[in-house]
């Protein structure tokens, strides 16, 4: 069983959860089962400053105040911090527990995703317990890469701490970061296997449950997926995240119709009206009964103030779809 855990590594909720999904896996209903637990990037504050501050600071901002009582209504910032530090003491973190900084979590998702590639799901499961531990335990700035550099090498991936220093990873992981947005994922943490999904740090028996109910997952072309995460990011209006997904599909089936359409929408919906115009017309010069491209073709033309040909397109459309009117 592949179990994905979508998280922050500057989430304390995370910490808690790789607690209890521990105890899940090894109660008695999942004995005997053989599990591959895979970390994923989540960002809770893509706002965080690449050098840190000091969260004694932050938490004196308004509005980073109102926020965290948003997470706790009832109680005020502190108390809920004293709640979560009772609630990860009786998870066994500690004695000592608390962040110290306010910082990117961007180069810790790069480490963790860099020892997935090049190692194996157990080397990154413990460099995500030594960077919650470095970040929570320790008090350390994990967006200082030496600090990183250190984690990795007491989680033995010492290639890792000198991997900081370049780009790997980065690609990878920005792209992760919107395919979570594509299928859903709102909360750090997320247990992901297969098509289902269990939001933040549940029970450790919700979580055994969860996964002895298995994969229901229809597995699905790797392609197919990609097609269906642009299409869902176009849906949430993050058109140029969608082109992100869509760029390996439009390299290798640049002949593919329903890759064109997404591609036109993309190019549509991020005001690159030159770039929608052309595939549109390609699009329509192989596929003349497309009503929709016709549509998306004539409304181009008319931001691209060519009102001529737009109603030209777009009076065709309306003759194949009425419901285009």
């Amino acid at each position: 069983m592949r179990i994905e855990i979508w998280a922050d590594m500057v989430c304390p909720w995370a910490y808690i959860g790789k607690r209890r999904l521990e105890k899940a896996l090894a109660s008695p209903a999942l004995a005997d089962a053989s599990a591959e637990v895979v970390w994923r990037p989540f960002r809770i504050d893509p706002t965080a400053p690449d050098r840190a501050v000091p969260l004694e600071e932050t938490w004196r901002d308004p509005l980073v105040d109102a926020t965290l009582r948003q997470c706790a209504p009832g109680l005020s910032s502190a108390e809920n911090r004293i709640r979560v530090s009772q609630i990860a003491a009786d998870e066994g973190l500690g004695p000592q527990w608390g962040a110290a900084w306010h910082a990117s979590s961007h180069d810790a998702h790069r480490l963790l995703h860099l020892a997935g590639e090049r190692g194996s799901a157990a080397l990154q499961n413990e460099v995500a317990e030594q960077v919650l531990k470095a970040h929570f335990i320790d008090g350390d700035d994990i967006s200082d890469r030496r600090r990183l550099g250190a984690a990795a090498v007491r989680s033995g991936f010492a290639e890792g701490a000198e991997l900081l220093d370049t780009d790997a990873g980065d690609r990878e992981v920005r792209e992760l970061l919107l395919i979570g947005k594509a299928r859903g994922i709102t909360t750090s943490p997320t247990i992901v296997v297969g098509d289902r999904a269990l939001a933040g740090a549940q029970p450790p028996e919700a979580i055994a449950d969860f996964l002895a109910a298995g994969d229901f997952g229809r597995k699905v072309p790797q392609e197919v997926q990609r097609l269906r995460w642009a299409e869902s990011l176009l849906d949430q209006r993050q058109p140029l995240g969608a082109l992100t997904l869509l760029k390996p599909l439009l390299d290798d089936y640049s002949d593919d119709l329903n890759v064109r359409r997404i591609a036109a929408r993309g190019y549509f919906h991020s005001a690159q009206l030159t770039r929608a115009r052309d595939i549109l017309e390609q699009l329509i010069n192989d596929a003349p009964d497309d009503s929709y491209a016709r549509l998306m073709l004539g409304r181009t033309l008319q931001r691209l103030g060519d009102e001529g040909q737009a109603s030209l397109h777009l009076k065709m459309a309306v003759a194949m779809t009425p419901e285009f009117a």
